[in-house]
């Protein structure tokens, strides 16, 4: 068993080696508690953004699905006719004094790959830095058209004010209910039952990464959040040299039963390759990456000239290099009750109604 699966095993049940870590837990519990409280004691030190912020973000430490949701989100907010951006830590990317503000194609390496990939697909302005206060401002001001902002991680960092927080969950819920390094969660697990909004991200049939079982969204109790289920399916396939794209159907009817290999850096490299299995794709070679991996054309000397399949978070680092044996296959979010989004938007147009007029908070 390897050690991520280790870990994962560990951090599903409250067996004797999750036991001997609760005094860090404990430890660690306490520091999230008394960080939580200085904010809460002293809104002054809050930064309050002057259109409405949403916060998309999760307890369970790792990959859960939440690029995903910003990406439905911000679509959708657009489509109903706001003006969203979008503020992000910019993880893996180089660290800079200033926040660095960008739309379309963004460089991977000064934004980090999921900003990257956002800004790619939803053409929205977005903004990153690990002040997140910091990033939102130069979002504002630079492109004052902004009307909402959705945050992209960030549950946890509470200086930055916010109107509206979803929090994404995948099939292991919270796990054996613990905090790091005891359990895999950020925050105790009574902190699901303050945000406004749980996504609980689903799992594909056959994925095999950790020691999981699949089961559906709790039933939404009379108060407490709003629970929505979410699954992810590929819509098209583009080829990264010269950005070629189909359909996922007439893709997978032009490929037929030829073997391919498949590449993913992401938090569980399982669910993408369970996806193409499941969709009837022959991996000759599943390669499994740490999440935000760098990628490099030597990486890839060893899978011939056969198609390579790539998430496109991973896509999009591989821009400069890229030759007609890489192709990204792009999903979107389908969520099974849309209403969620109609609720968001009127939350949001009231938290927009109850501000004041001013000036950027600084």
């Amino acid at each position: 068993m390897s050690l991520t699966r280790a870990v994962q095993h560990m951090w599903q049940r409250r067996g004797l080696a999750s036991t001997l870590l609760l005094p860090l837990s404990w430890l660690a519990g306490g520091i999230i508690a008394r960080r939580r409280r200085r904010y809460t004691h002293n809104p002054a030190l809050i930064w309050q953004s002057p259109v409405p912020l949403v916060i998309v973000g999760n307890l369970y430490v790792g990959g859960t699905g939440k690029t995903p949701v910003v990406m439905a989100l911000v679509k959708a907010l657009a489509a109903r006719g706001w003006h969203p951006g979008v503020v992000s830590r910019g993880y893996g990317a180089q660290r800079t004094v200033q926040p660095q503000v960008g739309r379309n194609m963004l460089d991977p390496a000064i934004f980090g790959d999921e900003p990257a990939l956002i800004a790619r697909h939803t053409g929205v302005p977005v903004a990153v830095h690990a002040d997140r206060p910091l990033a939102a401002q130069a979002l504002l001001r630079a492109r004052p058209e902004v009307d909402v902002i959705v945050a992209d991680d960030g549950l946890q960092h509470y200086r930055l004010g916010r109107d509206i927080e979803i929090l994404v969950e995948d099939e292991r819920g919270i796990g054996n209910g613990r905090v790091l390094p005891a359990g895999p969660l950020r925050e105790p697990a009574a902190r699901r039952d303050t945000v406004d909004i749980i996504i609980t991200h689903m799992s594909t049939i056959g994925e095999d990464d950790h020691d999981t079982r699949e089961h559906p969204p709790e039933a939404a109790a009379h108060h407490g959040p709003q629970r929505v289920g979410m699954r992810l399916q590929a819509c098209r396939v583009r080829r990264l040299s010269d950005d070629h794209q189909q359909n996922w159907a007439d893709w997978l009817a032009a490929q037929g039963q030829a073997p391919v290999h498949a590449i993913a850096g992401i938090g569980r490299p399982g669910r993408f390759f369970a996806m193409l299995r499941a969709a009837g794709v022959q991996l000759e070679q599943a390669r499994a990456l740490p999440d935000h991996a760098r990628l490099h054309p030597g990486m890839l000397e060893t899978m011939g000239d056969k198609s390579i399949l790539m998430t496109a978070k991973d896509a999009v680092k591989c821009a400069p290099w890229a030759d007609n044996r890489l192709h990204a296959v792009e999903v979107e979010a389908v969520f099974d009750s849309p209403t969620w989004l109609q609720t968001l938007e009127r939350q949001l147009r009231e938290a927009a109604a109850g501000r004041s007029t001013g000036g950027i908070a600084g």
